[in-house]
């Protein structure tokens, strides 16, 4: 009896490929994990300095085109009716959860998101002077708002369509000092919008649009008890 040919030699690429991956899961050659090492550097700045934090937040958000105010929170009322009236704000998009005392003083009519009508059209919102939502979380080093749809800021339909979006930061208890501080207090199931100024594009020679495809204007206000 003749003994079996040995296979034939791979004679493409392709076949080499596939014949070196065969020859690795017969010999328990295939991938293996590897630990990976955390011990890059997780923020730039000191992390536990709120007055440090706050004022390079403001400073990265002026920097990408914000608009920056500060106030304490019994002030947030009076100043939020100021920024609408200055605006000519008529009527402000609302999301569920806003606390009601923010727009206690403003002569704006509030649009609710969760109304009886239902939740507001792209439509309806495109006719909206203004919205008005808080945020999950800012990052200091790098000027970034981030919205998670929970409360007090809601579908993000509503920070995509009206040309004016004010939110409101609350200091100290929303503000980290870098990305990889925020990753780990977000919820990676949920919807985030990650925003660093006023929506704007470029075209190729390099001229600024805003506004294509998100707010014109966003005014940020940072709400401390330290003023």
């Amino acid at each position: 009896m003749s003994s079996p040919r040995p296979p034939a030699p791979p004679t493409g690429s392709r076949e080499l490929v596939l014949a070196r991956i065969r020859a690795a899961l017969r010999t328990g050659g295939g991938p293996r994990e590897e630990p990976v090492p955390r011990d890059h550097l997780r923020s730039h700045v000191p992390a536990d300095d709120p007055d440090a934090l706050l004022d390079l937040l403001q400073h990265h958000l002026a920097d990408y085109r914000a608009l920056v105010h500060r106030c304490t929170a019994d002030r947030l009322p009076l100043l939020l009716a100021a920024l609408f009236e200055a605006r000519g704000t008529r009527t402000v998009a609302v999301p569920p959860g806003l606390p009601p005392d923010w727009l206690a003083v403003t002569r704006a009519r509030a649009l609710a998101d969760d109304g009886p009508d239902g939740p507001l059209t792209a439509a309806r919102l495109d006719t909206v002077d203004s919205v008005l939502t808080g945020c999950a979380l800012a990052i200091a080093e790098t000027g970034t708002l981030v919205l998670d749809a929970g409360p007090a800021q809601g579908r993000r339909l509503l920070t995509l369509v009206p040309d004016h979006h004010v939110c409101v930061v609350l200091a100290p208890g929303q503000v980290v000092a870098s990305v990889p501080l925020a990753l780990p207090r977000l919820d990676p199931t949920r919807p985030q919008t990650w925003i660093s100024g006023p929506s704007a594009t470029s075209d190729i020679e390099l001229d600024r649009v805003e506004g294509v495809h998100g707010p014109r204007t966003l005014e940020v206000v940072l709400v401390s008890d330290g003023g």
